[in-house]
């Protein structure tokens, strides 16, 4: 048989006892032995027990469970602290997220699952419930990763917009999950400008009223490769955001101005307002007359105020950013066929948010899927989309 486990008040209680033997005359070998413990058990207990009371010990005892009541809510915390230290580089906002943080902490901390679900607020259910995709998932992905390499400068709203026309039955917070789970970047926004006011407070701005009511044109300049300047005349409806034309030549004149209007007046009429900068090439007499002639009226911004043609600044910056920005151009040649195959893009397949999403000249008919990017070629696409065969901008 084993010894005996004694409770703290039967040990404080033989403790008394020997005391009151003691007093009675009796030696303590005596009294050790009426208790039936060795010398070595009662030394022992009095140092642990000696000159405390039956209350007191409970007293003790019950601050010893507090104590370990403590120190394990002290440890719990410690460990709380130490798994949320290493969940901390990633934000937990969606359960796939935190089921893949609790399996992290479970294999490099050794913690149990439970305890880990505890301390990130995942439900064990959802930790172990096998997630299902939709079916459609990965051919989706793929066609927002192929257009998003194909369309660099554009955000999940475009992307969004040009996998609907794609057919694609899919909403702007589906692309945008998919566009965030992959990684993808949403371009800056370009910064808001102020415009120009009136002493009574009305915008000096003329506004667009209908299609081929005020065009504005402006010139953007860029290099080829071997370091030789080009120029860019482009001309804007700015009623539909329209691209009428861009005119790609190493030197550009007034005359060259009036050749190029000219062609469009032909082609789409004489519009009532011709929008532009006080660019020397613009201000000339000759163009100025030979536009009066045709029955139109110039609208010269204030100088220093690039805000007020704004439309046709903000297609500049898009030229730029989307094309030129991403370009080696090595002949003018090739500059021409490439900034005409982006203008005809521009038009009739990049969305423009504006417009709600629309192209601004939306083409009717189209021929084949080739021009998209290979991930957009399936054998039972969700419907049929026919794109103009372009060619590749890079």
């Amino acid at each position: 048989m084993g010894t005996k486990r004694h409770k703290p008040e039967e040990i404080v209680a033989k403790l008394r006892q020997v005391d009151v033997l003691v007093s009675q005359g009796q030696s303590v070998a005596e009294g050790i032995r009426s208790i039936g413990v060795t010398e070595v058990t009662y030394y022992r207990w009095r140092q642990e027990y000696g000159g405390l009371k039956s209350d007191q010990v409970r007293r003790m005892k019950e601050m010893e469970v507090e104590n370990q009541r403590l120190r394990k809510a002290i440890a719990d915390l410690t460990l709380d602290k130490l798994i949320l230290q290493e969940a901390a580089p990633g934000k937990l906002l969606s359960p796939a997220r935190r089921r893949a943080c609790v399996e992290h902490i479970m294999q490099t901390m050794k913690v149990s699952e439970r305890r880990t679900c505890r301390a990130l607020g995942q439900h064990r259910s959802t930790q172990r419930k096998v997630p299902r995709g939709r079916d459609d998932e990965a051919a989706l992905t793929a066609d927002l990763v192929a257009l998003a390499e194909r369309y660099g400068r554009y955000g999940y709203r475009k992307i969004s917009a040009l996998l609907k026309a794609a057919g694609w039955l899919v909403n702007d917070k589906r692309v945008e999950r998919i566009w965030r789970r992959e990684g993808l970047k949403v371009p800056a926004r370009q910064p808001k400008r102020s415009r120009l006011w009136d002493g009574d407070g009305s915008c000096l701005r003329l506004r667009p009223e209908r299609r081929d009511h005020v065009w504005s044109y402006d010139f953007v300049e860029a290099r080829t490769h071997d370091g030789r300047k080009f120029r860019m005349l482009n001309i804007v409806d700015e009623f539909s955001r329209e691209c009428l034309a861009i005119r790609v030549a190493r030197k550009l004149k007034a005359a060259d101005v009036i050749d190029v209007l000219s062609d469009l007046f032909i082609l789409r009429g004489v519009p009532s307002h011709i929008r532009s900068d006080n660019g020397p090439e613009f201000v000339a007499k000759l163009v100025q007359d030979w536009i009066a002639a045709v029955g139109a009226k110039t609208a010269y911004i204030a100088p220093g105020s690039p805000w007020e043609n704004g439309y046709v600044e903000s297609f500049n910056a898009r030229l730029r950013d989307e094309l030129l920005n991403g370009e080696i151009f090595y002949t003018l040649k090739e500059a021409q066929i490439v900034i005409e195959s982006w203008r005809r893009h521009y038009n009739g397949v990049r969305p423009h948010a504006s417009l709600g999403y629309l192209p601004p000249a939306p083409e009717v008919f189209v021929s084949t899927w080739s021009a998209w990017p290979a991930a957009l070629t399936r054998p039972a696409p969700p419907a049929k989309l026919i794109v103009e065969e372009r060619p590749t901008l890079h």
